[in-house]
Order: C-alpha cells, then sequence, then structure tokens
C-alpha cells in the first residue's frame, strides 16, 4: 500500500498533517488527519486561582482569545454565582462581534480567498496572499480594512487588541466611554459596506464550485449551536440547539447540561479529542458546529440584512446546507450579522452605564462558561477547592467537535480527487482546502489530560517499522 502525506497543511492556525493511504489499484483505501502539537491547559492550569483562569486561558490562541476569555469569565461567573449588571453583558456581546469580524475576515479574504479567487488549480507559488493582492488589491485592502475595524472594536472596548484585560470574572473591568462608542459607530458604514460586497462578490463565483460543493464534506450529520429560547441565532449567550441532518430538533439544553449531551473519545492518531453527541454513542454521534451549524440550527438571525442573506442562503443551499464548502457562505453571512448585531448594542440606552462588574468570592464549587467561537462553540468547565484554588479543567474547543467531521469531509475529497495513477497538486490542495473550510484553530484545541491512545515507531533507515508502542489503546 502506497501512501501520500500532506505536511504540514497550509493556510490553518496550527500544525498538522493528512496521510492519504492508496491501494494497489491507485485509488484511496482511507486517510487520516493527525495534529500533531499539544498544549496541555487543562493540566498546568490547576492549583491557579480561578480569578486567573481568563488570563491565563486567553494564552491558548493568538487569533481568537476573546472567545476563550469569554467562555472562562463565564465559568468564572458561575463558581462566583453573581449575575453580572446587564451593561457587562451587552459590553461582553459587543466585544465578541468585534471577534467574530476580524476572525472571519483572516480566514476569508487570508487563508482561504487565494483559493476561490485565483483557482484550486492555480500556481502554488501565487496562491497566497500576496498573489492574491496582485491579482484582486481592492479586495485584499478590504479584507486587511475589515479585519482591523474588528479588532478596533476590541481594542476600544476592552483595552488592548490581542489578550486584553477588559474581560473579568463578575463582567467588564472598565466601562465603555462615549468617545469610544461614536469612534465604532463612525467606522462601522464601511465595515459595513465591505462586508456587503464581498459576500455579494462570492455569489457570483458560487456556481462555480459545484465539484467542491458536492464533494467538500457532504454528508449527513447532527448541528449544534446556540439559540435563544425564541430560536434566534446566539453568539455570547444562549442554549445548544441539536439538529438532525433532516433539521428536526433532537435537543435543546441549557448550557450547565452539556456533559449529558457530549461524549469525547481520544483518537490513535491525534492529540486532538473527538466530541460526540453522547445518547447516539461513538462514533455514529457525528455533528458539525461554526458557522454552518449555526445558520442550519438557528431559525433566524435576528437582524434584518442577515436575515434576508439567510434566507436566499436558504434557496441556494437548502434548508439544511449539507457540504461543508458552505462553512464560506456562512461565514460571510455571519459578519453581516456580527455588523448589525454590534450597532444595536452600542445604540442601547444602557452601554454607557457605569455599574459593569459583580465582586463576590467562591459561592460555588463549580462553573461551566459556553460561548460561540468563530468556529463553534468553546465550553470551560472548572472544579476548585474552597479557596478557589483550580482542582480541575475541561475545555471542549470548537475545532475539537468538528474533529470527527473534518476526517470524513477529508476522506471524502480524497477518494473523489485524488487518483494515485495521475498525481496533480491540484487534488491534494482541495485536499487541504477542505481543512480550510472548517477554519480550524488547533493551537486551541488539544488540552486533553491523562494518556492518550498514540503509537510510537522505532523506523530503521530503509523505512522498516522495526519496533513498536501502543500507548493507552
Amino acid at each position: 500500500m502506497r501512501k501520500i502525506t500532506i505536511d504540514p497543511v497550509t493556510r490553518i492556525e496550527g500544525h498538522a498533517k493528512i496521510t492519504i493511504h492508496l491501494g494497489d489499484d491507485g485509488q484511496v483505501a482511507r486517510t487520516q488527519f493527525h495534529v500533531t502539537q499539544v498544549r496541555g491547559f487543562e493540566k498546568f492550569t490547576e492549583g491557579r486561582p480561578y480569578y486567573e483562569m481568563p488570563g491565563i486561558t486567553a494564552r491558548i490562541c493568538g487569533i481568537c482569545p476573546l472567545s476563550h476569555l469569554l467562555a472562562s469569565a463565564k465559568a468564572c461567573d458561575a463558581i462566583m454565582a453573581v449575575r453580572i449588571p446587564p451593561v457587562a453583558a451587552l459590553l461582553r456581546e459587543a466585544i465578541h462581534c468585534g471577534q467574530i469580524v476580524q476572525s472571519h475576515a483572516l480566514s476569508f479574504f487570508h487563508l482561504s480567498a487565494p483559493d476561490l479567487l485565483l483557482g484550486m488549480d492555480s500556481d502554488p507559488a501565487r496562491r497566497n496572499i500576496l498573489g492574491l493582492a496582485e491579482q484582486h488589491p481592492a479586495l485584499a485592502r478590504d479584507g486587511i480594512a475589515l479585519r482591523k475595524f474588528g479588532q478596533r472594536v476590541i481594542e476600544r472596548i476592552a483595552g488592548e487588541r490581542i489578550h486584553p484585560s477588559g474581560i473579568v470574572p463578575g463582567g467588564v473591568a472598565a466601562p465603555l466611554a462615549a468617545a469610544g462608542r461614536d469612534a465604532i459607530l463612525q467606522e462601522l458604514p464601511e465595515a459595513v459596506a465591505i462586508a456587503r460586497r464581498t459576500l455579494e462578490l462570492f455569489k457570483t463565483i458560487l456556481d462555480g464550485f459545484r465539484g467542491e460543493i458536492e464533494h467538500f464534506g457532504r454528508m449527513p450529520t447532527m448541528y449544534a449551536g446556540l439559540v435563544d429560547a425564541a430560536g434566534a441565532l446566539q453568539l455570547y449567550d444562549g442554549q445548544i440547539r441539536f439538529k438532525s441532518a433532516t433539521g428536526g430538533i433532537v435537543a435543546q439544553i441549557d448550557a450547565a447540561r452539556y456533559n449529558n449531551y457530549i461524549g469525547e473519545a481520544s483518537l490513535a492518531d491525534s492529540y486532538l479529542k473527538a466530541p460526540y453527541f453522547l445518547p447516539l454513542g461513538y462514533p455514529d454521534g457525528i455533528y458539525r458546529v461554526g458557522p454552518l451549524a449555526r445558520l442550519n440550527v438557528a431559525d433566524r438571525c435576528g437582524t434584518p440584512a442577515a436575515d434576508i442573506e439567510l434566507g436566499e442562503f436558504r434557496q441556494r443551499c437548502g434548508a439544511i446546507a449539507e457540504s461543508s464548502f458552505h462553512y464560506h457562505y456562512a461565514r460571510l453571512i455571519e459578519i453581516v450579522y456580527g455588523l448589525e448585531r454590534l450597532e444595536a448594542l452600542l445604540n442601547s440606552p444602557l452601554i454607557l452605564d457605569r455599574h459593569v462588574r459583580a465582586h463576590a468570592a467562591v459561592n460555588a464549587l463549580e462553573g461551566i462558561g459556553v460561548a460561540e467561537a468563530p468556529r463553534g462553540i468553546l465550553i470551560h468547565h472548572y472544579r476548585v477547592d474552597e479557596r478557589g484554588a483550580m482542582k480541575w479543567a475541561n475545555m471542549i474547543i470548537a475545532t475539537g467537535h468538528n474533529n470527527l467531521a473534518l476526517n470524513r469531509s477529508i476522506e471524502q475529497v480524497s477518494k473523489h480527487y485524488v487518483h494515485g495513477e495521475r498525481m496533480e497538486e491540484g487534488m491534494l490542495n482541495r485536499v487541504s482546502a477542505v481543512v480550510r473550510a472548517y477554519d480550524p484553530c488547533l493551537s486551541c484545541s488539544t488540552h486533553a489530560g491523562g494518556l492518550a491512545p498514540m503509537r510510537i515507531q522505532l523506523v530503521g533507515a530503509d523505512g522498516a517499522v522495526l519496533d513498536e508502542l501502543a500507548a493507552g489503546a
């Protein structure tokens, strides 16, 4: 049996490789997605004061630190057993809108647009952000401007653009200044214009990717995302809704009950755990999260322009959009939603209120915080002792939820496009591109404590396996 290795998978956050095994007939027999790094935050935070957790866990990642700050702070709120001031909830959500915008802009413009606008089969030496800037300079400038806008939102409300100190247990550290609110509102129309013209451009090229739409992880799975009590899309707070592959609501639960519905499996060839829907078991309980899943599970977005776009999305892609290629489309709709929601929050009469933080000691020995990271549901679950020292942590990261779906998507793309008798670079690029559609954040995702089922091989100079140790299998 021959094998092809894609190492590293490029234009993603973190480190991964893909192994494609070919049968004697030259066709793909099986594939493996290996996440080759481990971070271990779940273990080395033990013993730290719970109130340090937002600042520590934000350092998991430089791309989505805000998501960890929010989920962690919400877990700490639960340990304190406080209801944060209403304005603090508004400010946290506004910061999160900035995070969604800047992260989705990075994914679309910088990581995936080279494939979408230059072509999957284009020259790999030019299929990157520099090549994109050369052929589509206005679009490249739009991508930079939109990401800058989102980061400025974070800076003006939370203090800093990266790893901000403004999100704390009990609320936020400081009220929003009128000048900061006004500056964001002044810059908002240009950000909205960029989002709208980018979405319109994407819709004009969509029909050129019918093959990718058909084979980029087009498969029946469940979906999971946060919604409010009326079924509208939520990013900061809400209940976890699970939908079936046909669109039926399987469960809608309070986030604190997640561990009754989500199990976690360890894989032999990856440091990334594989969550699954517990009532169906592993691996049948496969589900997807993130922009595509959120639009599939929500009844509506809840803002005017985003709801119009969601209606067109469903006309084009179906009531349940099954292809993982449509993550790109959903991501752009969520940018529109994030900007509309941000404007509504900043125009709230409460937004400049100065009572932004609740103070308390340890009133509960366990706390769970859940938010929608750009890539999907993010769960922080903590246990502490009576003094507030961390005894145990479990973090289920958005990319982890998608692990099973990612593996199946890679296999589907490989079996369709990769043929051993005529290898072409564009074939392998499509295998990497399906990973980029999910926009994985692998540094965020590998925190498993205990013994993972990993294999260690001793390989001779001729490539023969001399010895093998399988641990935890």
